[in-house]
């Protein structure tokens, strides 16, 4: 059973990952039909410099991932220590409609919101792409923030009180710092559904403001270039540097250690 699951395991990870090296290993290949053999170039990241159209997509979509986990993680935070730390009336439906917004198809998800942004007067534009991506984002911020809360013993913050603190200094100064992996955890969380997010985007954007997928996607009706392999080879490259950033600083492990 153990030689079975490894080969399970290896045979996962094998389809995950193949299609991610193959489409970052054409972004090199000079071809732009990807004919074989491959012949090394550096042509289609050079071509990618002067496509004005893809880099400003991608620019507008690291623009609204970044607001997007801001505003979420801050957003989503409060919501995850209130649930946490408050009882009020209503709080179990509350929490139980967390998870609607995370189950339902996004495609259902974004033509309700745009009928209810033309319905309410918002429209379409950066403004209305913000707040579809913090709606969207704020679930998963609070699920995050909330599982963090769980791994965190109650009685410090009544042991700093009891020593002088008081709540709010002893949330902040004791049970704030323990929730920093949570919380980076969450920011990246709601950059990443950010960033990936096309059906919302496509609803939601303008003809002159689109972010990168509504992009991609408009490049490959008309024609696929290896230009697109090359910007998401650099998304891919820098998605995972901020993961191993946070893997080596935040230490999650380190909350249940020191237990």
């Amino acid at each position: 059973m153990t030689y079975l699951g490894r080969a399970y395991l290896f045979a996962m990870l094998f389809f995950l990952y193949t299609p991610i090296v193959v489409m970052m290993a054409m972004g090199f290949n000079e071809s732009s039909l990807y004919e074989m053999p491959f012949s090394f170039s550096t042509k289609w990241y050079e071509a990618l410099y002067q496509n004005t159209p893809l880099l400003t997509s991608g620019m507008n979509s690291i623009i609204i991932a970044i607001i997007t986990a801001v505003i979420a993680t801050s957003l989503g935070t409060m919501a995850a220590v209130a649930l946490e730390r408050r009882t009020f009336r209503g709080k179990s439906l509350l929490q139980l409609l967390l998870l609607p917004p995370i189950a339902i198809p996004w495609l259902i998800t974004g033509t309700a919101m745009l009928v209810f942004f033309y319905w309410s007067g918002i429209g379409r534009g950066m403004h209305a792409l913000l707040i579809g991506h913090v709606a969207l984002a704020i679930p998963y911020v609070v699920l995050v923030v909330g599982t963090g809360f769980k791994t965190i013993r109650a009685d410090l913050e009544e042991a700093a009180m009891s020593l002088g603190s008081t709540p709010v200094h002893a949330f902040f100064a004791v049970t704030l710092p323990l929730l920093y992996p949570s919380i980076i955890g969450a920011a990246l969380f709601a950059f990443a559904v950010s960033l990936d997010q096309f059906v919302i985007s496509y609803f939601l954007a303008t003809p002159g403001y689109t972010t990168l997928p509504v992009q991609i996607y408009s490049a490959i009706r008309k024609g696929f270039t290896p230009e697109i392999n090359a910007i998401s080879t650099l998304l891919l490259l820098g998605s995972m540097g901020a993961i191993l950033i946070f893997a080596r600083f935040a230490k999650p492990g380190d909350v249940s250690d020191k237990r």
